[in-house]
């Protein structure tokens, strides 16, 4: 697994809670959509490692502190996204973000696995 998001209703927040915590730095990227998202650096994270982190705006409300758990996204490494993503949506899988390109990074996707859950593919760009 290359990378893992973490989802938050107050961004500034959690950079300043993972900032301190994991001791990351972030950077803004363009999400294509208007997400607010940063990627995180720091020991051992980031786009010059084999793990990047992601820390973006929660997209369907707030939540609660105490309450169920929310979780965060996997994405997973493979060798094509567009067919991982075909596997998933024939088996059970239903679409979350269809396959794109988001320069220097690669091709992802994500999918709901039909447990409630995303889960995301990336194929990376060679320079990434």
């Amino acid at each position: 697994m290359p990378h893992f998001e973490i989802h938050a209703d107050d961004v500034t927040a959690a950079k300043g809670f993972y900032g301190v915590r994991c001791v990351w730095t972030f950077t803004d990227m363009d999400a294509g959509d208007g997400t607010e998202y940063v990627l995180a650096s720091g020991d051992g994270v980031g786009m010059e490692h084999a793990l990047t982190v992601g820390l973006m705006k929660r997209a369907d409300g707030p939540g609660r502190a105490s309450g169920p758990i929310r979780g965060g996204t996997m994405v997973f490494d493979v060798a094509d996204c567009d067919e991982s993503y075909a596997w998933a949506l024939a088996h059970g899988g239903a679409e979350a973000l269809p396959p794109q390109d988001y320069p220097g990074i690669g091709r992802c996707a994500y999918v709901d696995d039909g447990q409630g859950n995303v889960v995301g593919f990336i194929t990376p760009t060679p320079e990434a």
